[in-house]
């Protein structure tokens, strides 16, 4: 992966928790299962923007996954949250309004 002082762009960063996802079975079950994704539309589901805000939200719903997936893949979480502002767009405790 990417050194982390090196800001990776939105579509970088959930391209590697996609990979990272498709390494943990587990995990990438759970997402599957909450998100409504059948295991054959995931090349499709790759390039759908709403499917990115999915998959990056499911990340950061839960701090120990985030902080695997980042210790994992030396990715800063900030990384992680600015791709989420990307894809899902400022939120009301941003400060963006």
């Amino acid at each position: 992966m990417k050194n982390s002082s090196i800001p990776l762009s939105a579509e970088e960063t959930a391209i590697a928790v996609f990979g990272w996802l498709a390494g943990e079975p587990d995990m990438l079950g759970r997402f599957l299962a909450l998100s409504g994704t059948q295991p054959d539309q995931l090349r499709q589901s790759i390039r759908d923007p709403a499917f990115m805000a999915g998959m990056l939200d499911f990340l950061m719903a839960h701090e120990p996954t985030l902080m695997a997936f980042c210790a994992a893949t030396d990715t800063k979480p900030e990384a992680v949250v600015s791709a989420s502002q990307h894809y899902n767009g400022p939120s009301l405790d941003s400060g963006d309004f």
